[in-house]
Order: structure tokens, then sequence, then C-alpha cells
């Protein structure tokens, strides 16, 4: 069994790479380059409490939905880990994946006034990618305890999400280019680490049972 400390690590880091709020800074400031400071720190707020309550309900419904369609978990943790792998390599290469975002959406979200909802908090924050690691990692959970921080870590990788891009609203200056490719490589390394791990237990699990 998974111990608390390395439940609590993965969780988190999984999830805070998959939103990836740091990535979402350069459209997120082209999509709301109309608005004054205060309607994108709105815009923020509301993004990261949609992005909470997708990923929380898929903490209690992700598994349920899996039975209901006869998805066996090892079958669901090679896919998953195949989706989290394609949004790391894209990543790894400093470009939102079109799994979380196609450039559709970021020019609609360009010409909308107010793009908290979509395309901001979905499908760009809690997208098939985000979704899938939580229910991936709801299924690795195997006591009270490791729910309860996989439901603390989804509080606060949306909690971060807010600061984060509340900060970019008043503060968008300051922040280079080239810094934000950089974050987002090292970012999408560890997620393609993470997904590869994913892949491997689900085959490992899916032998054991064959």
């Amino acid at each position: 069994m998974i111990n608390f400390l390395d439940f609590a690590i993965l969780s988190f880091t999984s999830l805070f790479v998959i939103v990836d709020p740091v990535g979402l800074i350069p459209a997120f400031l082209s999509m709301t380059q109309q608005n004054t400071s205060r309607e994108r720190v709105h815009m923020a707020l509301l993004a990261s409490f949609i992005t909470f309550v997708i990923l929380i309900l898929s903490f209690f419904c992700g598994q349920k939905l899996l039975l209901a369609f006869g998805i066996t978990l090892p079958a669901f943790e090679i896919a998953g880990g195949i989706v989290l792998l394609l949004v790391g390599l894209d990543m790894l290469q400093a470009r939102r994946t079109a799994i979380k975002e196609t450039q559709e959406e970021k020019a609609e979200g360009i010409t909308k006034h107010d793009v908290a909802i979509t395309p901001m908090a979905i499908p760009m924050l809690a997208g098939p990618g985000a979704i899938t690691a939580v229910i991936l990692l709801t299924n690795k959970a195997k006591t009270f305890a490791h729910y309860a921080i996989l439901a603390g870590n989804i509080f606060l990788v949306s909690a971060l999400t807010f600061l984060i891009l509340g900060f970019v609203a008043s503060r968008s200056r300051i922040f280079s280019v080239i810094a934000l490719k950089i974050t987002s490589r090292l970012m999408g390394l560890i997620l393609t680490a993470i997904a590869v791990q994913f892949i491997l237990n689900g085959i490992l699990v899916a032998r054991l049972f064959s």
C-alpha cells in the first residue's frame, strides 16, 4: 500500500501538472486583454471554482461510471496513462495540447467577454486529462486518509490556480514567455514520467489477473 506522504506528493504533483495553471497564463492574458484587472480576477476565481466542482465530482463519481460501463480499472489506467502521456509530450514542447484546448476554442475565447466557464474551466483547466488523473488517483486510494488527502489536494490545486491566475491578472507584465516555456517543459517531463508509471501499473495488474 502506498504510504500517505508518497500519495500526497504523487496526487498533488499529478493534479497540479495536468491542470497546469502556469501553462494557461499566456492564453488567459490573450483572451482577457480587453478586460480590466478586476474582471480578470473575477474570471480567475470563477474558473478555479468550476474546476474544483468538476474534479471533486470526478472524485466521487468517476469509478462508479467506469463500473456502469463495464470498464476495468487496469484498462482505464492504461488508457488514462496514454492520455496523460500525450499531454506531457506536448508540454515538453512548450505547447498547449489539443486534449486541453483546440485552436477553435482558444479563438472563441478571445471573442468572448467572460471566458471563465468556457473555455478556461472547461476544457483548459478541468479537461479530459485532469478528470482522468483524478479517477486514476482515486483508484490508488485505499484508505479514508488517502481519500481525504486526494480531496484536499483537489481543493489545494484549485486554490493555487486562483492564486496564480489572480496574481497574473494584476501583474501580467512581469511574466517572461521564456520562463513560462521552461516551466512548462519541466512539468511536462514530470507528467510524462507519471503517465508511463500509470501505464506500467495497468499492464502489471492486468497480467496478474489474466
